[in-house]
This record gives structure tokens, sequence and C-alpha cells, in this order.
């Protein structure tokens, strides 16, 4: 490709809580990627079992035989701590096992077991598998290493959730070059698909509807000739149409007691089974009125069969599609704009295809006509691939100018326990911004900075980010001593904090990279080898599979060629014997040994059984028959 960049290939990944989907700016256009099994994109799970780890549909197909070591919505972990509130709910709901580490501040981990050993999972490092995965994915179509990428974020994800994200990439050995919010990478694809069609488009204002399986963001974008200025943003990092499938599975559980006096909540692999049939139910409520859920021998031998219609669908959730519209609200609030002033709202995410969620949107803004022109699937992996192409010096019709904001406000706890604001939220970034302090005891020679973020009044009710000291102050009355707080943050969103006393060179600072629940340097080195060890698990069992492919291929093909009308006419019926033998033992060793792990195994068995065939069929060529059957080129993939 002509003007390729150093850094590039760079790919786009949307990483979701449900859903995840890799492009790449190729052709002067974007590419949305499929994966092997032919979709434009691959489920968020992993699964562990005996013998092999499997991520995106291998792991999903499977969740109802292997609840428990089948992870998925590691999204809604990532960045947290195991004592929120959104994670002991989601514990109570989810068939896998999650338990708080304590001494990294009660850090969530998920526990598997994986050949036949307990394992423990950070979130980032589930979130790393799939990362792992739609990088192979790039790499299969491109024919080549792909290193870099732009990988998209919540809107309403904290700095906390941001890093993590970031060492999900690190881990997967991903270059990440920005991390992007994703209805800004939303409004980017829909902004450059409105200049495509109107080249002389006027400013727009448009409010970007984001809602998928397990997060939930709104953001209005001021869209002109050459920029994509963020106004406002709000939303929810723990509503999605994994909510929608639980309430459904919650109502299914409930009928199941009441109709066969048996309950269902206490097995995992009943409820994975049940909430797999939710999520297709909710999915063809989207244009039918009425579904049927049908699972067979669900609990103790006893079939569920019921129906739900679209309307009790609606009413059980009504709460939560209600949910959504506050935020768009709050958004236009912030942004100091009234519904009249947005020009277009578009909808991204797979959840907004539920029409009760489509009719209260359109209802709010008066009847107005929602955008459908993106697909609400990849939307935001089109988007995170032109910015990708862009900063990896790929040549592109006309750059831009990105100017994204701040979701939370950033400050500091002062001596009365207030929130100190110093970065307000809705800030324009990359930004810095400082405010000066007092000592507040006399003589005092050591400040502690605590850094906060959140909207609460007082400081400890926000989310605690990190803390550091600064030393060696000059002794003096209280209020003397002056301190100036920095507060700046990158274009990723990342959050680098600098206390420094004034008129002096005394200082210290703190990159929001280490606080108390995210993973060290050295536990994400550790981790970085542990993918790659596990990837060459993956690759020594693909390996595995393809040996033994190839020697069930060569026996089917010997018998075809044995059972033949060619066969039975030939000379060489003295040697059908002896080959019928070596196949039959064939055929009984790979039933006796199918579980084996070592294609060494599988190989050596190939070539026996050649040496014995292959000489046989040769002679029959060589006589000018024609044995009907070509035989493949066996070679591992």
């Amino acid at each position: 490709m002509e003007g390729k960049g150093e850094e590039w290939p760079a790919i786009g990944i949307d990483l979701g809580t449900t859903y995840s989907c890799v492009g790449v700016w190729q052709h002067d256009r974007v590419e949305i990627i499929t994966n092997n099994q032919g979709n434009r994109t691959t489920p968020s799970s992993v699964a562990f079992t005996q013998t092999e780890r499997l991520i995106g549909e291998a792991a999903k197909n499977q969740v109802g035989a292997n609840p428990t070591n089948t992870i998925y919505d590691a999204k809604r972990l990532i960045g947290r701590r195991f004592t929120e509130e959104t994670v002991q709910s989601d514990i109570k709901l989810w068939p896998f096992k999650v338990l708080s580490c304590r001494h990294k501040d009660n850090k969530p981990m998920i526990v598997v077991t994986y050949k036949g050993e307990e394992k423990h999972f950070a979130a980032e490092e589930i979130s790393s598998m799939v990362l792992m995965k739609m990088k192979e994915t790039a790499e299969a179509y491109l024919g080549t290493e792909v290193k870099n990428a732009v990988i998209t974020v919540p809107a309403y994800f904290n700095d906390s959730q941001r890093q993590a994200t970031k060492d999900a990439g690190t881990i997967a050995g991903i270059n990440v070059m920005r991390i992007i919010n994703e209805p800004t990478a939303a409004a980017i694809a829909y902004g450059l698909e409105k200049k495509a069609v109107d080249k002389k488009a006027a400013a727009r204002n448009v409010l970007v509807f984001d809602l998928g399986g397990g997060t939930f963001d709104v953001s209005l974008v001021t869209l002109e000739k050459n920029s994509f200025e963020v106004k406002a943003i709000s939303g929810n990092t723990h509503l999605g149409g994994g909510d929608f499938d639980n309430r459904m599975v919650n109502h299914f559980v409930a009928e199941f007691m009441r109709k066969h006096n048996q309950d269902v909540s206490g097995n995992p692999r009943a409820l994975a089974r049940l909430k797999a049939a939710c999520e297709r139910a909710k999915r063809t409520l989207s244009f039918t009125t009425e579904t049927t859920v049908q699972l067979d021998c669900l609990h103790e031998g006893t079939d569920l069969f019921s129906t739900i219609s679209r309307a009790r669908f609606e009413k059980m959730n009504m709460d939560l599609f209600q949910d959504c519209m506050d935020p768009v609200e709050k958004c236009l609030r912030d942004a100091k704009m009234g519904k009249s002033e947005i020009h277009d709202v578009v909808l991204v995410g797979g959840s907004t295809r539920i029409p009760k969620v489509e009719q209260l949107l359109q209802d709010f803004f008066n009847g107005k006509e929602l955008c459908k022109s993106l697909n609400p699937d990849e939307a935001v992996a089109y988007g995170a691939s032109i910015h990708a192409a862009i900063l990896s010096g790929v040549r592109y019709s006309e750059r831009f100018l990105l100017v994204d904001i701040t979701p939370l406000s950033l400050g500091t706890n002062v001596a009365s326990g207030d929130m100190s604001v110093v970065i307000p939220r809705n800030t324009p970034i990359p930004t810095i911004m400082e405010r000066r302090y007092l000592t507040f005891l006399d003589y005092q020679t050591i400040v502690n900075v605590p850094v906060y973020e959140g909207e609460r009044l007082i400081a400890k009710h926000n989310n605690f980010l990190g803390t550091f000291d600064i030393c060696n102050i000059r002794p003096a009355p209280a209020g003397v001593a002056k301190i100036t707080v920095s507060f700046e943050i990158d274009a990723n969103g990342i959050l680098t904090v600098t206390a420094q006393e004034q008129d002096t060179d005394n200082k210290n600072q703190i990159t929001i990279t280490n606080h108390s629940g995210r993973l060290s340097r050295a536990e994400i080195d550790r981790l970085v080898e542990e993918a790659k060890k596990y990837r060459a698990e993956d690759m020594e069992r693909k390996k595995v599979l393809n040996a033994k492919l190839n020697l069930e291929r060569y026996v089917n093909n010997i018998w075809d060629i044995m059972n033949g009308r060619i066969w039975r006419r030939s000379t060489l019926m003295q040697d059908k014997n002896a080959i019928e033998d070596t196949v039959e033992r064939t055929i009984q060793w790979l039933d006796w040994n199918s579980h084996l792990n070592e294609a060494s195994l599988f190989e050596e068995k190939l070539n026996e059984l050649k040496n014995v065939c292959d000489s046989v069929i040769a002679q029959m060529h060589l006589k000018g028959a024609d044995v009907g059957t070509k035989f493949p080129k066996i070679e591992p993939k």
C-alpha cells in the first residue's frame, strides 16, 4: 500500500462486553475482518477444559456443558474492586467463581479449573486473551504480524478501567497506540460517512447513543469540516443487553419454580443454557411479537417449555429502558444544548435494536428520525480503525482533529475531607490544570496527596486512584508553605499528578498506573510470558489436531480405494488383506488414542500406514489403474 507508515499495520479493536470486533484501513477504506468462523464479530468469551483453552465461538458454544470454566463479561470486572456493589450483584448471576485478592486492594480474581489444576485470572488476563484472538484474526487476514492497535473503551470508564484495558493490550503483545471512547469512535465513523455523502456538510451536533451488551454511553459530538469535538458524555458502565437477559432468566427461573416446584438457581449448567436461550429470545423479539423458549431436560429431567411476548419482555425491563434516557438528558444539560439543536441521533451497539429503546429515544426527541445508517455492531471498530490508520502514518485523504473529554472530575482530598476538584468533568483532553494549597499543620514537613475521581462532594465517597507524598517541606507555621498540585491528562485519558513546593525544586509525582488494584510492571511482564506460554500450548494443540486429521483423512481415502471397483478388478488383490489389516488396526488405534496430545504419535502412525499402502497405490498407477481418489497434501497448518 502506498504511503504505509512505519507502524502499519495498525488495527482498530472494539473490545466489547459480549462481542468484540476488529477492522483495518486498507485499499482506502475500512475492512471489518471476519474471524475463522466467517463472522464479523467474535464472542468475548474464554473457556478452559481438561485439554485446551478456547476463545470466541468455540468457548461460547460449549458454555452449557462447561459453565463454571467459561468466562464472559470480563469487561464488567476490569479495573474494579471486588467490594463494589456492581461486582457483588454480578457474582450472584455468573456460573463461574470470582474471589477477592486482598493483597491487591480487593482485586477480583476469576477461578477456573484448567487441565486439572485450579487457576486464578485477573480480568485483564481474560481480556488479553480476547484481544489476542482479535490480533490473530487480523494477522490471518493481512498475512503479516500486527503489533499496533487503537482499542476502544466506554466513555464513562474511569482511570482504573482504562489503565487495566491498556494492560490487557500489553499482555496480548499489542502496542496500544491510543485508548479512545467507543461513542467517539462511532462518531468518527458516522462523520466520515456523512462527509463522503455530502462534501459541503455544515457543522452538525450528533448525539451518539451507544447501548451494548454490558455498558451504556451517550456522547454529544460536534462534527465540523476537519474536527470531531466531544462536548459532553454520560452513561453507565454497568447497563446493557446482559442485564435485559438476566431479567428474562429470573422470570423463567420463577416460572419453573411455580410450575414444577424445582429451583434452577443452584444449577450452573441449567442457568447457562437458560441464559443462552434468553439471549436468543431477546434477539427474536426485536422483529417478532412473541417467541418460544424450549429447553429439554433443563433440571432433574424436567423440560422447560414456555412463551414470552415482546410486551412482557418490555414490562420486565421498563425501569432499565427508562434508565437509558436519564444520561441523554444529562448529556444535553452538560453541553448546554436543547433537543432542537441536535441534528442527528446515531444508534450504536446491538441493544439499540430493541424496539422499545428506539421508541423511548425517538419520543424523547419529539419524534425525530433516528440514524441507522451505521452497522451498530461494527461502527466502533470502524472508527477505531480510521484513527489507527492516521496514527500509524498511513495516508488518509483528510486528517482531522479529535478533541475528546474526561468523563469524571479529578481532584484531591483537602483537610476538611471535601473533594477539591482540579480538572472538572467534560474538560477537553489532553489538558493540564493546577491548584495551589497551603499546609494545614504547624511546621509540617510532609504533605500527602491522595487522588480521586468522581462527582461526590466528600472525597472518600469517590473512586480512589492513588496517593503519594511530597517530603522535606521547609518547616513553617500552618498556611505559610505553598504546594502547587498539577493534574495532567494525556490523549489516552491517562492521568499524571505532580506536587511541588512553591519557589523550590522540591517535588514529587505519580502517574496513576500503580494504584493498589492495578497490576505492577513485574506482574504484567510475568503475564506477558504466561500469555506466550498459553499461545504455545494452543499452537501445539492445533498441531496435534492437524496431525490427527491428516491420519483420519488418509485412512478414509485408503478405505475408499479398497472398496472401489478399480481395486476389485485390479491384479493386486493379494495385497488387499495386508492393507485391510493395517487400516483396521489404525482405526482401532485412533479409537483408543484420540485423547493423545502429542502430534508426533499421530505422525508416526501415518508414516507406518503410508509405508504399507503407498507402494501398492504406486504399482496400481504404473499399471494404468485409476484409483479414483486424489490424496490431499499432508502438511501441518
